[in-house]
Order: C-alpha cells, then sequence, then structure tokens
C-alpha cells in the first residue's frame, strides 16, 4: 500500500487552509499519497496514528516565544495556531520515529520542536557578507549552492559534494539541539539542512525541493522519493 503522507498548510488572512500544490505533486510523484492537515488541527495523536509520514512545509515565520525570545522589529507574519499544532506533530512523529521532512519554515520548526533556536532576521543577527536567502528569480529555480557533509543521507541522494538550490527565507536555523545534525551549509555559513542521527528518517532542508522537482531536480526527486519509501509500512 501507497503511504499517508500528512502535509501540513498555511492560514491565509481570512482564515482559510491553503496549500502550494507542488508538495502534493511531489509526493505523488515519489509514490504517496498525500493529506493536507488544516492549520489549527487537534486530535494531534490520532492523526499521528494514522498517518506514515508527516512533511512541515514552508510558509510564514516562527514565533520568537517558543525558543524563548521576544519578538523582533524585523519578525514578519506569524501564526500561531499553525505553530502549535506543528510543534505538536514534530514531536509526536519524532517520538513515534515516523519518516519526518521538514521544508524551510518546516525546518526551522522541526529544529525548535526538538529544542533548538532559529535566527528572527539573519541580516541584523548575523555579522559579514549574507548571500541574497530571498531570491529574486522564480522559485522553480536554483539560485546558490549549498556544500553537503560527506556521509550523510542528503550526499546520497545528491552525490556531490555541491548542489544548488532555490531560496525563499530570512530566518535560519541557530542553535540545533541532539540528535540533529548540520548535514549542509550555504557558502556564508547558513544551516541548510539536518539529519537525526538516531531515527530512520528525520531531515529538514532550509530551501523548497518540492518547486525544483518540477524541473526534474535529481537531488530534490530522490529526496522526496527516499522520504516516502522510508514511510512505507513493513
Amino acid at each position: 500500500m501507497k503511504p499517508l503522507i500528512g502535509i501540513t498548510s498555511d492560514i491565509d488572512e481570512n482564515g482559510e487552509t491553503f496549500l502550494k500544490a507542488d508538495y502534493s505533486r511531489a509526493i505523488l510523484r515519489a509514490g504517496g499519497l498525500p493529506v493536507v492537515l488544516p492549520a489549527g488541527l487537534e486530535d494531534i495523536e490520532e492523526i499521528c496514528d494514522r498517518i506514515d509520514g508527516l512533511l512541515l512545509t514552508g510558509g510564514e515565520d516562527v514565533n520568537p516565544l517558543l525558543f524563548g525570545e521576544e519578538p523582533k522589529r524585523e519578525l514578519g507574519k506569524i501564526a500561531p495556531e499553525r505553530d502549535t499544532m506543528e510543534m505538536a506533530l514534530a514531536k509526536c512523529a519524532v517520538g513515534k520515529d515516523m519518516p519526518v521532512l521538514g521544508i524551510c519554515r518546516g525546518h526551522q520548526i522541526l529544529n525548535v520542536a526538538l529544542g533548538g533556536t532559529i535566527h528572527q532576521h539573519i541580516y541584523s543577527d548575523l555579522e559579514g557578507p549574507l548571500l541574497q536567502h530571498k531570491q529574486q528569480a522564480d522559485r522553480n529555480y536554483p539560485t546558490h549552492t549549498v556544500r553537503v557533509t560527506e556521509g550523510s543521507r542528503l550526499a546520497e541522494f545528491a552525490s556531490a559534494k555541491e548542489i544548488l538550490v532555490n531560496s525563499l527565507h530570512h530566518q535560519a536555523v541557530n542553535d540545533v539541539p541532539e540528535p540533529l545534525r548540520v548535514m549542509a551549509t550555504a557558502t556564508d555559513g547558513i544551516i541548510e539542512a539536518l539529519e537525526s542521527t538516531k531515527h530512520r528518517f528525520v531531515m529538514s532542508v532550509q530551501w523548497h525541493p518540492e518547486a525544483l522537482s518540477n524541473r526534474s531536480d535529481e537531488t530534490s526527486l530522490n529526496l522526496f522519493e527516499g522520504f516516502v519509501a522510508a514511510s512505507k509500512k513493513s
């Protein structure tokens, strides 16, 4: 049977749930069955029991109160209902050793859910020259280089020490908790990928592979196929 992949969604200004179709298309292409999880969803434990894998998607900023900081002036729009649901889902999924894939905001929320922190705004939080991490090109096109850690699962998917990725963020992972490890960085040092060393498949990336998969990007396709394969019931 195809694994059931729960995909978190966003909330618009009218309180309506929405999700970019690229996420579901990427899961379908990789052999999974996507199910959209509305932001603010309750019954987390029951949902966790019914899905086979969890995809934490991109979106607005993460509330800094979740990692013990006050909001800085550069903080963008936040969605507390979504934060609460995704934090609970991430903790539940990791606790059950369920495959988890975090993308962009999902990369950050996974880190926070496991006890880490994020930079609220890299251009004020960090010193030195930084790349353009909120690209002006269409999201389907890669715009900067990422260096992949040798021996990581990501390296297996990429089959290269460096890959090109797209970039649509101004927040970034800061302190990384156990059992997560940094598995890729941008050339300016921004953390671009995390993997758990204690779970069968817990990964996150700062870029948007669901958009790059539209261009048949090999690393992106391998990433989704690996996630879906790990989510299949034995």
